[in-house]
């Protein structure tokens, strides 16, 4: 019999038990289900199952994980799934949208707070998806906290056409939806599509126009630029003409030692061994040739503006305690970047630079055995000199933040097809987005 005067048994202390008991069950049947969507989303599988209902073999990942979650965890599964209420069981497709779409925010959430309203690129692909829809990709690119070199991508926006315009306000509603400025935008990668690196009326230069900085455009984005990037020309034709006696030397032993008669005749039938004119003329007419054909390719490629950035880059290459190192073309660089440099600045610069090449080349081992930029900014970021030198780490850190490759944009097409197959090519723009 209830003693009603006993506060512990009254009514509403019951209640009180009971609600706590719904609120921690409540609880644990969300943190299984966001713990199999996070699961689930890291792999890119699928979600749902053709036949969900109870006596299915097969109800979906989903359901299948969120049920071996609860065998291998009593408590888990005695809340879950037909243990839970019918109107709170936290699984239902809308449930599962849900989580998410919240997992998706939290990440860019994430990623922008990494991005901490510092100078970014994007990296941009636009392709056909399984049910020919257009689809844009973006990418982030930036210098983190630690000085480390990040890109993330951030999103798939469904396009309605691919016009240069178009593109460029749908990359700028996302970047005001996430409360990013176009105007810390300081590098672009992006295929070689027209519609893309046009010159009068691409992307590229549609961008640019509205950015205060001479250096915005991509200079790597092409497959020809990205294995010469840390190379200037003279290099690059240097390297080409010093190979020439490798081959000489690879076609020799192939026509002693293969074990391939075809392969030791054509090899020989090369070699200039047998012949110095045939030598003579592989060499200039066909080996110089080529050299030619990558020059003249560099040359379009890169413009004056371009060869000063090929320059200044190599000259803050920290390799052979920055041998490269050569003050005027770095400041050639920085004046490119009008908006961060002004004259003032760029006197400060020179001076820092004098003190940062005297510290780096003798003062601080830790200097002496870098393998590049990337390694620079860190080691700086990590031993607090990036504050000694703020302006010196700046113009390290928008080097570092022009693309080399559009390759971690491409991949997420390869990944949207793991998703968006022709078997589920019914998933909307807007789950397609979120996940």
């Amino acid at each position: 019999m209830l003693d009603l005067i006993n506060q512990s048994q009254s009514i509403q202390t019951a209640y009180d038990k009971k609600l706590e008991k719904d609120k921690s069950e409540s609880l644990r049947r969300l943190s299984a289900s966001v713990d199999v969507t996070r699961f689930l989303l890291r792999l890119g599988l699928s979600f749902r199952g053709h036949n969900e209902s109870q006596y299915s073999s097969n109800r979906g990942i989903f359901l299948e994980l969120l049920q071996w979650y609860g065998d291998i965890n009593e408590v888990v599964g005695s809340i879950i799934l037909e243990n839970a209420p019918k109107n709170e069981m936290m699984c239902s497709p809308s449930i599962q949208k849900d989580i998410v779409d919240y997992c998706a925010k939290e990440t860019i959430k994430a990623i922008i707070e990494d991005l901490d309203g510092n100078y970014f690129g994007i990296l941009v692909h636009e392709s056909k998806d399984t049910s020919h829809k257009e689809q844009m990709a973006i990418v982030l690119r930036y210098v983190s906290k630690e000085g480390e070199v990040v890109e993330r991508f951030v999103g798939i926006i469904h396009v309605s056409d691919t016009s240069a315009r178009s593109l460029k306000e749908a990359i700028y509603s996302f970047l005001s939806d996430h409360s990013l400025s176009p105007s810390q935008i300081r590098g672009q990668g992006y295929d070689g599509a027209s519609n893309m690196q046009g010159e009068l009326n691409g992307l590229k230069t549609l961008i640019l126009n509205e950015t205060p900085s001479k250096i915005l455009h991509s200079l790597f984005c092409s497959p020809i630029a990205v294995n010469t990037c840390s190379s200037c020309k003279e290099e690059f034709e240097y390297n080409l003409i010093v190979l020439f006696p490798s081959i000489i030397h690879v076609l020799e032993f192939t026509g002693r030692e293969c074990p391939n008669y075809t392969d030791r005749l054509v090899a020989k039938s090369l070699d200039g061994s047998l012949d110095i004119k045939y030598s003579h003329r592989l060499r200039v007419d066909i080996f110089y040739a080529v050299i030619d054909l990558h020059l003249q390719e560099l040359k379009n490629r890169f413009d004056a503006v371009s060869s000063d950035l090929l320059l200044g880059m190599s000259s803050l290459n920290p390799v052979n305690s920055f041998g490269n190192f050569d003050k005027n073309r770095i400041m050639r660089l920085a004046e490119c970047y009008m908006n961060e440099f002004d004259s003032s600045k760029l006197r400060d610069l020179s001076c820092q630079l004098d003190s940062f090449i005297v510290y780096v080349r003798g003062s601080d081992k830790r200097f002496f055995n870098l393998k590049g930029i990337s390694d620079l900014a860190k080691l700086l970021v990590m031993s607090d000199l990036h504050q000694t030198w703020p302006l010196v780490y700046l113009l390290i850190k928008l080097t570092l933040i022009l693309p080399v490759a559009t390759a971690s944009v491409e991949r997420a097409f390869s990944s949207m097809k793991y998703i968006k197959n022709e078997l589920r090519n019914s998933i909307g723009d807007e789950f397609l987005i979120i996940v």
